[in-house]
């Protein structure tokens, strides 16, 4: 039987959790592009493909572990914590890919590359599995 109390507390908590998982997201982005040489908006709307695709790994890697998070803690503090230190690993990641492993890569993703962007968004992907798979505690 159908209790509208349990799914009235199940559907605040629920908002709460996607409002906050949301605005973590957003924030992430702007952060990431912030600390990113080149500027996706821009080339975004300018029709460069390889800036969406690198902007979009990195944005599914850090919900990857979002997601893992919701489902493992107890408490928007705890949640809180988790989003900021998966945040930190991915722009870590991207510093560290861009200016020690693949040092062209940002000229690489102003000039349009594909293949520079999937591999930066694979990277980003994989880190964000990793995360994910590292919340379990």
């Amino acid at each position: 039987m159908f209790d509208w109390f349990i799914f009235q507390q199940g559907a605040i908590a629920f908002l709460i959790a996607f409002a906050m998982a949301g605005a973590f997201t957003l924030a992430f982005k702007l952060i990431y592009q912030w600390v990113t040489p080149y500027h996706e908006h821009t080339l975004i709307r300018e029709g460069n493909t390889a800036a969406a695709i690198a902007l979009g790994g990195a944005l599914i890697g850090y919900v990857l572990p979002l997601a893992s998070a919701l489902s493992h803690t107890v408490s928007l503090m705890e949640f809180a914590a988790w989003a900021l230190l998966a945040g930190m690993i991915q722009i870590v990641v991207f510093v560290a890919i861009s200016r020690m492993a693949f040092r062209n890569l940002v000229v690489r993703i102003e000039a349009g590359e594909i293949a520079a962007a999937v591999y930066l968004a694979s990277i980003s992907i994989c880190v964000g599995l990793l995360n994910a798979a590292c919340m379990t505690s």
